[in-house]
């Protein structure tokens, strides 16, 4: 051990016997930890700080867009509405797919017009 070292555990081993760590917000609650395995090693801190500043990832807010769109399609009542935005969420679910540089075995799939007409129609 170098002398930081001893140093940073003798402040520690002070505490515990102190107390210091008994009343800690979280005591006993499990620690949220999260999956950054999927990000390249060097960005890691980038998207870190990203995140902390409150600001997503072009991916994920491509994703996030996405998704709010989805939603809103489910309460559309006029049909050609609905058209438009389909081929408004394909668009960006084809952008996000190439942004994404995966395997297209695991691209998000699009919502295809024809599904939607026979939701709309009943299942005829």
């Amino acid at each position: 051990m170098d002398a930081f070292q001893k140093i940073a555990e003798q402040k520690i081993q002070e505490a515990l016997q102190n107390g210091e760590f008994e009343h800690l917000p979280g005591k006993g609650k499990p620690l949220v930890l999260e999956d950054d395995s999927r990000i390249p090693e060097d960005l890691r801190l980038v998207y870190k700080i990203l995140k902390n500043a409150n600001c997503l990832p072009p991916e994920l807010e491509l994703k996030k867009e996405i998704t709010q769109m989805k939603e809103l399609l489910d309460a559309m009542p006029d049909e050609q509405e609905r058209l438009r935005l389909i081929k408004k969420i394909n668009l960006k679910i084809t952008k996000l797919n190439m942004m994404r540089r995966v395997s297209p075995l695991l691209e998000e799939h699009e919502v295809y017009y024809k599904k939607i007409v026979e939701k709309l129609s009943g299942g005829k």
